[in-house]
């Protein structure tokens, strides 16, 4: 199986406009593609990332208002954690209280220090000053300087009651590898490793099982290059006894979804065409897209969307 690391993170909001606006005009991300959520065209599908929507910097939300909020735990990617500069978090922490937004004291993890915030819907967010090469293009800001900007993902933590099954899973099929093990935090990576590929276990007994709800992640996406590599992880993951998703057409990538031993969602999304497929970067996410099945039907799906 191919995987070159993370491809994107699905999470669950509530109010669209709320979360568009914390999204770009306090975390500074780019929207990268305003479309529809492809199974219920009545939501819209965010995705937010770097400058031209590379594969590792996006994370899409399904803006549902009304929803109950979910809750915190085992069985879900319990942390989303962002790459930033080395001297970067400073910036961060008075750019965010200045916005009302709470923080928790710096940690660290295997080394990098850590600053935890949570968006508007309780999703637990991280940025690490890591001092890792990262060429990702960030989105420019005018209020955030492109040396202390997001670049991408860093990681995702998995909080699991059992790390076994997802360790195994991780390595044994997925072409991870064991990086580093820190109290009850276990990190691996896959490829040529670095931010965007990070994968941490914990194993924290003291957590609930987890309700997903606004503020939860629905699921994580794994990279591959194209439909071949796909097909071959599919064919993988089936001869192992998981149940997996055909192939399904998302316009941006195709993907594959299937659920590990914990109960959290994965999927393994191609590379493959990317978000310039249907505008051009400079005007990404500018305009409502839709999937040629939902094209005829325009007009009453604009009008049933909130209007942002």
């Amino acid at each position: 199986m191919q995987i070159l690391g993370l491809h994107h993170i699905t999470a669950i909001a509530s109010d669209p406009r709320r979360n568009l606006a914390f999204y770009t005009d306090v975390l500074g991300l780019r929207l990268v593609k305003r479309t529809v959520n492809f199974d219920d065209p009545r939501t819209y599908h965010f995705y937010y990332g770097d400058r031209v929507g590379t594969p590792g910097s996006i994370l899409t939300f399904f803006p549902w208002p009304g929803l109950a909020r979910g809750r915190a735990g085992t069985g879900q990617a319990s942390a989303t954690a962002f790459s930033v500069g080395p001297d970067s978090l400073a910036f961060w922490e008075e750019r965010l209280h200045a916005r009302g937004v709470a923080t928790n004291a710096q940690t660290s993890h295997f080394g990098e220090s850590v600053l935890t915030l949570a968006d508007p819907d309780g999703l637990v967010l991280e940025l690490v000053a890591t001092r890792e090469p990262d060429g990702r293009p960030p989105w420019p800001h005018p209020d955030i300087p492109l040396e202390h900007a997001i670049r991408g993902f860093h990681s995702v933590t998995l909080a699991v009651r059992d790390t076994t099954p997802t360790a195994h899973l991780l390595t044994a099929t997925m072409g991870y590898r064991e990086l580093n093990r820190e109290g009850q935090r276990v990190r691996y990576t896959v490829a040529n490793g670095g931010p965007g590929t990070y994968v941490d276990l914990l194993d924290d007994p003291s957590l609930p099982r987890a309700r997903q709800g606004t503020g939860t992640v629905h699921h994580v996406a794994f990279r591959t290059p194209d439909g071949d590599t796909q097909r071959v992880a599919r064919l993988e993951l089936l001869v192992l006894g998981y149940e997996v998703s055909p192939p399904l057409d998302r316009n941006y990538f195709q993907s594959i979804y299937y659920r590990e031993s914990n109960g959290i969602l994965l999927e393994i999304a191609t590379d493959l065409p990317g978000f310039a497929v249907d505008e051009p970067v400079a005007m990404l996410g500018t305009t409502l897209k839709l999937p040629a099945l939902y094209e005829p039907h325009r007009a009453e799906i604009e009008a049933a969307l909130p209007k942002l």
